[in-house]
């Protein structure tokens, strides 16, 4: 199968048109409010191509996404909760962003220099403890200052926290400014910036989990994925990464040309029984920090398709392992193992500890800044 990656940018450009009007500023509108009274307010980004989702201020939480398929037939693409009370109460990330520091940190420790940090630990225990998605309220966990935007051909939502020093153990105030914009184009642009008085490791990215075929259909093993790595940072039986970059080549890992999620998922390999399925770094081919394709997933019977582009060094594919049929979704239905999937554009886990790893430290004056595009058609 040859890669198709490429070719798909230039269906969404041919159908694009004129479109340029600006479009309306969304405006807030009740969702909620968490126990100690602090309201929680949902914005509606739309376009003129069918494309409609909806974003809570807690935890800048995509709450829907609905997108056409090949007939015109709209569906919600992403999983998640028709209520805040269930975010509140047990939410595994969905559609929401996740820092500090995404991913994992090993013990919930690392050290800057000669000063010694301790976060907060979340996941594992003993050996395999860590720190996961900036630990027990990371910025999935707070409300965030929200007002509606417009520019030509797209409406946006522009987002700012200040995670106080010390906040889950991480040093430094940290100033963030988070941009969503759904355009005429079908992209869905997420920009992120953020600024210290500390030096401080920062490492963001957003956690929805997406099924082309619709939020409550029970698989995504029948999507085609293609992911623009040779290489990958393997992990041990903790999900903490051993510091190698290894190549994909004759491995089940290997999606440089697109191949059906569920035909090697079960394969009798290490990192897959670590994992419970895939749930690990992809080492992006481009490393220049310029925005670049990293992914592309297609959804044979619906006809939808979904191009991942990111200013990031890797991208964490998940398959939704430790999904187990407990939690219902919006249509009602239970989501069970492998019923979504997260593209996760990041720096690697484990970074602070890892000194063969791209650096994630932000230094006073500097100002952290990543952009990561959704694009969205069908064919």
């Amino acid at each position: 199968m040859k890669p198709r990656f490429l070719l798909l940018p230039l269906l969404a450009l041919a159908a694009l048109g004129c479109a340029s009007a600006l479009a309306a500023i969304p405006e807030p509108t009740p969702f909620g409010q968490l126990p100690d009274g602090t309201p929680v307010d949902v914005y509606t980004l739309s376009n003129s191509r069918g494309i409609r989702m909806r974003v809570m201020t807690y935890g800048a939480t995509v709450l829907s996404l609905e997108t056409p398929d090949k007939r015109g037939n709209r569906a919600d693409i992403v999983l998640g909760f028709s209520t805040l009370e269930a975010y509140l109460k047990d939410s595994p990330y969905f559609g929401c962003v996740v820092g500090r520091y995404a991913n994992r940190i090993a013990q919930g420790k690392f050290s800057i220099g000669d000063r010694a940090f301790t976060l907060a630990v979340n996941s594992g225990s003993g050996s395999g403890a860590c720190t996961l998605h900036g630990g027990k309220r990371g910025l999935d966990k707070v409300v965030w200052k929200a007002q509606g935007l417009e520019r030509e051909g797209a409406q946006g939502l522009k987002f700012t926290y200040t995670s106080q020093d010390g906040d889950e153990g991480f040093p430094g105030n940290l100033q963030l400014t988070m941009t969503y914009w759904l355009q005429e184009s079908n992209d869905w642009e997420i920009e992120y910036e953020a600024t210290t008085d500390r030096p401080t490791p920062v490492n963001l990215s957003h956690h929805s989990y997406f099924n082309l075929r619709g939020e409550g259909d029970p698989s995504v093993l029948g999507h085609e994925l293609q992911i623009l790595a040779s290489r990958f940072t393997p992990v041990n039986s903790s999900l903490i990464p051993t510091g190698e970059c290894r190549t994909v080549r004759d491995t089940p890992l290997d999606f440089s040309s697109p191949a059906m999620i569920g035909a090697r998922i079960d394969s009798e390999d290490e990192q897959l029984r670590f994992g419970g399925g895939y749930d690990h770094n992809w080492v992006l081919d481009s490393q220049d920090g310029s925005l670049k394709p990293a992914a592309s997933l297609h959804e044979p019977l619906s006809g939808r398709w979904m191009e991942v582009l990111t200013t990031e060094p890797g991208i964490q594919f998940y398959t939704g392992n430790f999904l187990d049929g407990k939690l219902v979704g919006k249509s009602g239905k239970p989501y069970v193992k492998r019923s979504g999937l997260c593209l996760e554009t990041q720096h690697y886990p484990d970074s602070p500890n890892q000194p063969g790893f791209p650096t994630t430290i932000l230094d006073p004056g500097k100002t952290y800044r990543s952009k990561t595009v959704y694009r969205f058609g069908t064919r």
